[in-house]
């Protein structure tokens, strides 16, 4: 047995709202992992979850979490605003941790993250649940491995008549999602963005936003937002010189689909000129099989967690970590100034991440 699972990290859960019990769950139901405290300033919340994880001990006291030396990690999924204060508390405690998306609301909240985390030795891992679905593993296989060919562009639709939110628009509460896996997917950051959008609910709330990023390989991206839509819609599509793949989330059985479709140019023969006798004798329309790969079926947030407790005891290496969670927020920082300006386009500083 490995020593994981003879010696599972301890992991604090901090935050029983939306998604803190989704990760205590994950964390009790691992081997690689421990469940040890439950946290939040909620008694009601903490007595029904104390009653499910009897494991756990209970506080409204993070400094009690703190204290506990037995304690390896913290995972937080409080309010996004109480990110980084917490986090680097946590750091500083000598703790590593877990942060749920967007890593922070602003890039110089993230940096100051990332430092304490740098100057601690403290590994900071980002909540980028997507990255890890074995479907969007098939998807960078595809393209890294060339499969597509050289992917021209990609877009994304995370649609639904869903939960209207007071507090963030439909680019902060979904955005994060089909950022993370576009940089993931393409492999560096983008040279520009821009977007727009429209507050039908809430003044100065977009109910809908439509951003492009621009990519320096000559990729572009798009991105459909929206909790006023008839459709509930999960899917991110990728179009390469050599096939297509569609990725849609909402079908249970055919996650991912490969389309051997494309436009095949005529060359010219024995590097003579050749002139075609009309376009439709130079571009040629191909329209092959589709294929369904096997994919697991394994719950994406236990493949996350799992990695997590990995590369606390550095067997692995973070697919989103500090430096992919501030990509992700300095996009949706230059995405919302474009939508504060008619959708002016923003450059960015482009540079390569980590694939992941």
């Amino acid at each position: 047995m490995s020593d994981l699972r003879t010696n599972p990290v301890r992991v604090a859960a901090l935050g029983l709202g939306y998604w803190g019990p989704n990760l205590a769950r994950a964390w009790s139901g691992l081997e690689e992992t421990e469940l040890a405290w439950l946290c939040d300033l909620d008694e009601g919340r903490l007595d029904r979850m104390g009653r499910q994880f009897q494991e756990a001990r209970v506080t409204r006291d993070f400094d009690e979490v703190l204290a506990d030396e037995t304690v390896e990690a913290v995972s937080i999924a409080t309010s996004a605003p109480t990110h980084a204060a917490l986090a680097i508390r946590a750091i500083e405690a000598g703790k590593h941790v877990f942060v749920e998306k967007p890593l922070a609301l602003t890039s110089a909240d993230a940096r100051a993250m990332s430092g304490a985390a740098e100057r601690a030795g403290r590994l900071m891992v980002v909540g980028h649940l997507l990255v890890h679905h074995p479907a969007v593993a098939k998807l960078k296989e595809l393209v890294d491995g060339g499969e597509l060919g050289r992917t021209h562009y990609l877009y994304t639709n995370r649609q639904n008549l869903g939960q209207v939110r007071s507090d963030e628009n439909a680019l902060w509460s979904l955005g994060a999602h089909d950022i993370s896996v576009l940089l993931h997917l393409v492999g560096e950051l983008p040279e520009s963005v821009s977007a727009q959008g429209q507050c039908f609910i809430h003044e100065g709330i977009e109910d809908v936003v439509f951003g492009v990023l621009r990519f320096p390989s000559g990729v572009i991206a798009h991105m459909h937002l929206s909790w006023m839509d008839p459709f509930k819609m999960r899917k991110m599509t990728i179009v390469g010189s050599e096939k297509m793949a569609v990725f849609d989330d909402m079908n249970p059985d055919e996650k991912v689909k490969i389309f051997n479709k494309g436009v095949t140019h005529s060359g010219n023969a024995e590097g003579r000129e050749w002139q075609p006798a009309s376009y439709g004798e130079y571009v040629q329309l191909r329209h092959g099989d589709t294929s369904i790969p096997r994919i697991s079926s394994e719950e994406p947030l236990r493949i996350q967690c799992r990695h997590f407790a990995r590369c606390v005891r550095g067997e692995e290496e973070p697919r989103s970590g500090a430096a992919q969670g501030l990509a992700v927020v300095e996009v949706l920082e230059a995405l919302q100034r474009s939508l504060d300006n008619g959708g002016a386009v923003q450059r960015f500083d482009a540079g390569l991440i980590a694939a992941g």
